[in-house]
C-alpha cells in the first residue's frame, strides 16, 4: 500500500524523465499514425532541423494532451468511487455501530463536496483548449488549501480504520457480511474489500502531483503555463508533505492525550531504569534552570494561549460545580412538598395555592428538571471531559521542552546526538507545532461551547418562568386581592411579613424560656494538669475545648477526642483558610477545623466549691462560654462515665461499657502516660484509654415548667 512518504520519495528520484515516458510513448500513439508512419512524418534520414523540432513538439503536444485526458478521466472514475463509498456502501452497513461508520469513512462527505467542485473546474477548462494547461495550474493552485484540509483529516484517521478493518476480520460471520455488500457495489475490490475503498483518497491526494509532473514534462519550458504549472507540482508536493507533518504530530497526540486509571501496582511496575534516567535528567535540567545555570527557552506565543486554556479550563469548571449544586438544590427543593400537608384549612387561598402547587411539581418543575440535566448538564460534563486531552499535552510538552533543550546543548557543545535524542527532540517539535496551531481554534470553540450552554440555561430558566405564569394565571383570578394594584399589594405583603415576624420571635422568646440550661461540657480526666501549663504558656484567652470528636484528614492535622482543651496560635492555615486554625494541645501542633472549636473561660474553683474546704485561692478551672444558667434548685455532682465501649485485651485492662461509671484511681499509667487511666468497675481494676473517659455532671431530675 502507497503512502504519501514512499510516493513523494518515489517522484525526486525518478528525477525529470519518469521511467514510463518511453512505454508511455508507444502505447499513445495514434493508431494511424502506426499503421503507416511514414504518411506524415519524413524519414529521419531527409528530415531537416527544423523538421524535427516539428515532430518533437506535436509529439510534447499529444502527450500532453493525453496526461490532461488522463487526469480527467480518473478524476471522473475517482469522484464516482467515493459517491459509491459515501452513499450504498455506507448506506448498506448498518450492522456496523455509527461510530465505526464515522471512523471508517471519517470525512469522506467533505472530499466528495471538495472534488465534485474540483472536477467541474476541470471539465470547464476543456472549453478553452488554448488555455487549458495554465487553467489547469492555476485550479490546483486555487484548491491546494482545501485538499490539504480534508484529506489531512481522512489520512489522519487512516490507521485507526485500519485497525477496524483487523477487528472484523475476527469474527467471520462479521467478514462475510461486509465482503458480500462491497462485492455487490464494487465488484473490483476483490478479496481486499474495505481496505481496498478506504487507501482510495489516499493514492488519490499522492497521485495529483505525478500527473501534474507528467504534463509538466510535455510542456515547453518557454510556453506561459509553464511556471504556474510548476507552481502547482510544488504546492501539490507541499499538500502532501503537510499532511504526512498533520499525520504525524497526531500520532504523537494521540500517544499523550489518552487518560489511563491506573493502579499503584500498575503505576510501579512501568518504572524501569530507562524512566528513572528520564525523569532524573529532566529534573537536573529543572533545577538548573532554576539556579540560573542555564537559559529558560521562552515562548511567548505558546505562553499567552496556554493562559488562555487554563482561564477557559477554570471557566468550565466553575459553571460545572455551580450547575451540580444548582441541580442538588432542585432536587431537594422537588422532595419538598407543603402542598401535601394537612394545614386543616377547607378553603380559602390556601387551597388555590396548594392546587397550583401540587400542578408544578407533578408537571413543570420535573420537566424542566429532565431538560436541565440533558441540555445544559450533559453538555458541560462533555466538555469539561475534552479539555483533559489538551491539559495532558501541555503538560507532557513541559517534560518534553527539558528533553529539547538538553538535546540543544549537547548538539550546541558535541555537534551531534544519538538517535533517541533526535526523537525525542522532534516530538518536542511536533507537540509544540501542534499545540500552537490547534489551541487559538480549542479554545474559541470551547468559548462558544461554554457561552452556548449558558445561553440555554438562561433559556430554560425563562421557559420555566413562562410556564408557572401561565399556570398561574387561572389561580391568581381567585385570590382576594387580585385586583388590588401592584404598589398596594407590595405594602400588603410588606405589612404582613412584618407582623409574622414579630410573632416568631416572640414564639422564640417564650421558646427560650421553658428550654434546659446548656450543658457543661466534660472535661477529659486527667487533663488538669495539661490545662494548667496551657493556661500559664498561653493565657486564659487563647483556650478552647473540642466540641467534638476530629479525625484528621491531612499530615498537618490533628486527631483530637471531644473535651480536649487546646490552646489558639493561629485563626487560619498558610493559605488563609479561617476555617483552619493552628492550635497547640500542650504536646503536638497542627490544624483543626473551626467550627469545632468552642472558646472557654477561666473561672476560680471557689466558686464552683463554695463552702467546702480545701481549695487553693489560686486554683482555676475551664468552663465554656456562654456561662450556664445556675438553677440553685437542682443539685449537681461530677461522676467520670464510659463514653465508648472497651473490650480489655489483656489482665492489665478493664471492660467498659458505654455510660458505665467508672472510679478513677490514678489519670496516669505507672510511666506517667496520661492516655492511659487506671480506673475500678464494678469492683475490678484495670488500664482503659483516657480518651474513653468523660467527667460529666448529673444534675437531680427536672421537669418543664412555664415562665410565670
Amino acid at each position: 500500500m502507497p503512502t504519501p512518504d514512499l510516493l513523494n520519495q518515489d517522484l525526486q528520484e525518478r528525477g525529470p524523465k519518469p521511467r514510463w515516458r518511453n512505454i508511455f510513448v508507444i502505447f499513445c500513439v495514434e493508431p494511424a499514425d502506426m499503421a503507416d508512419p511514414g504518411a506524415d512524418e519524413p524519414s529521419p534520414r531527409t528530415e531537416s532541423p527544423d523538421g524535427e523540432g516539428r515532430v518533437s513538439e506535436d509529439r510534447s503536444s499529444l502527450h500532453q494532451r493525453l496526461a490532461i485526458r488522463e487526469l480527467i478521466d480518473t478524476e471522473v472514475s475517482y469522484l464516482h468511487m467515493l459517491q459509491l463509498c459515501a452513499s450504498d456502501i455506507r448506506g448498506r452497513l448498518q450492522q456496523l455501530p455509527q461510530g465505526d461508520l464515522d471512523v471508517l469513512f471519517s470525512n469522506i462527505d467533505d472530499i466528495v463536496k471538495v472534488n465534485s467542485r474540483f472536477l467541474h473546474g476541470l471539465q470547464e477548462t476543456a472549453s478553452r483548449e488554448e488555455d487549458q494547461v495554465q487553467l489547469i495550474g492555476n485550479l490546483f493552485l486555487e484548491f491546494q488549501e482545501e485538499l490539504e484540509q480534508v484529506y489531512k483529516v481522512y489520512c489522519a484517521s487512516y490507521d485507526q480504520a485500519l485497525l477496524l478493518v483487523d477487528t472484523y476480520r475476527k469474527e467471520p460471520e462479521l467478514q462475510r457480511e461486509i465482503q458480500g455488500i462491497i462485492e455487490a457495489v464494487v465488484p473490483q475490490a476483490g478479496s481486499s474489500g474495505l481496505s481496498f475503498l478506504l487507501v482510495i483518497p489516499l493514492q488519490r491526494i499522492t497521485k495529483y502531483p505525478l500527473l501534474l509532473q507528467k504534463i509538466l514534462e510535455n510542456t515547453l519550458p518557454d510556453a506561459s503555463a509553464y511556471p504556474v504549472l510548476q507552481r502547482a507540482t510544488h504546492a501539490l508536493q507541499d499538500v502532501n508533505a503537510n499532511i504526512n507533518e498533520y499525520k504525524r504530530r497526531k500520532e504523537v497526540a494521540s500517544k499523550y492525550t489518552r487518560v489511563e486509571q491506573l493502579t499503584l501496582r500498575e503505576r510501579l511496575a512501568r518504572i524501569n531504569t530507562h524512566t528513572l534516567s528520564k525523569k532524573t535528567t529532566r529534573l537536573s535540567q529543572l533545577l538548573k534552570q532554576e539556579a540560573g545555570l542555564v537559559p529558560r527557552t521562552e515562548d511567548k506565543e505558546f505562553d499567552d494561549l496556554e493562559e488562555r486554556f487554563h482561564w477557559v479550563s477554570l471557566c468550565v469548571k466553575e459553571t460545572k460545580n455551580n450547575v451540580a449544586a444548582y441541580l442538588d438544590n432542585l432536587e431537594a427543593f422537588l422532595h419538598f412538598r407543603p402542598q401535601e400537608c394537612d394545614l386543616d384549612v377547607g378553603r380559602g387561598p390556601v387551597v388555590q395555592y396548594c392546587s397550583l402547587t401540587r400542578d408544578l411539581q407533578l408537571q413543570a418543575f420535573p420537566e424542566f428538571k429532565r431538560r436541565l440535566e440533558g441540555l445544559v448538564w450533559q453538555p458541560l460534563c462533555s466538555l469539561a471531559k475534552t479539555l483533559a486531552g489538551p491539559q495532558n499535552l501541555i503538560k507532557k510538552r513541559l517534560d518534553k521542552l527539558l528533553d529539547f533543550e538538553r538535546v540543544e546543548e549537547k548538539l550546541l557543545e558535541v555537534g551531534s546526538v544519538s538517535y533517541e535524542e533526535e526523537v525525542a527532540r522532534h516530538t518536542y517539535q511536533a507537540l509544540n507545532s501542534m499545540l500552537v496551531a490547534e489551541l487559538p481554534q480549542f479554545n474559541q470553540l470551547a468559548v462558544q461551547w461554554l457561552r452556548q450552554i449558558l445561553c440555554t440555561f438562561v433559556a430554560l430558566q425563562r421557559d420555566l418562568a413562562k410556564q408557572v405564569l401561565q399556570r398561574a394565571e387561572g389561580s391568581l383570578a381567585q385570590l382576594p386581592h387580585h385586583h388590588i394594584p401592584e404598589l398596594a399589594f407590595r405594602k400588603l405583603v410588606e405589612d404582613a411579613l412584618g407582623q409574622t415576624s414579630h410573632q416568631l420571635h416572640s414564639f422564640q422568646k417564650n421558646f427560650e424560656k421553658v428550654l434546659p440550661p446548656p450543658t457543661i461540657q466534660p472535661l477529659l480526666p486527667g487533663a488538669e494538669r495539661q490545662v494548667q501549663a496551657l493556661l500559664s504558656r498561653y493565657g486564659p484567652g487563647k483556650l478552647y475545648q473540642v466540641t467534638s470528636n476530629i479525625s484528621g484528614a491531612g499530615t498537618l492535622d490533628l486527631t483530637l477526642p471531644r473535651g480536649q482543651i487546646v490552646a489558639l496560635l493561629q485563626n487560619k492555615d498558610t493559605k488563609g483558610n479561617s476555617s483552619r486554625w493552628l492550635v497547640d494541645t500542650g504536646g503536638h501542633r497542627g490544624y483543626v477545623p473551626a467550627g469545632k472549636l468552642e472558646l472557654y473561660r477561666v473561672v476560680p474553683r471557689d466558686k464552683e466549691l463554695k463552702g467546702q474546704a480545701g481549695p487553693h485561692e489560686d486554683s482555676r478551672h475551664l468552663t465554656p462560654e456562654p456561662t450556664p444558667v445556675p438553677v440553685s434548685s437542682v443539685p449537681t455532682m461530677t461522676q467520670v462515665v464510659a463514653v465508648y465501649p472497651f473490650l480489655a485485651r489483656s489482665s492489665h485492662e478493664v471492660s467498659l461499657q458505654a455510660g458505665q461509671p467508672v472510679t478513677v484511681l490514678e489519670a496516669q499509667d505507672k510511666k506517667g502516660n496520661p492516655e492511659w487511666s487506671l480506673v475500678e468497675v464494678d469492683g475490678q481494676r484495670g488500664y482503659v484509654p483516657s480518651s474513653f473517659l468523660a467527667r460529666a455532671p448529673s444534675p437531680a431530675p427536672w421537669g418543664w415548667s412555664l415562665p410565670s
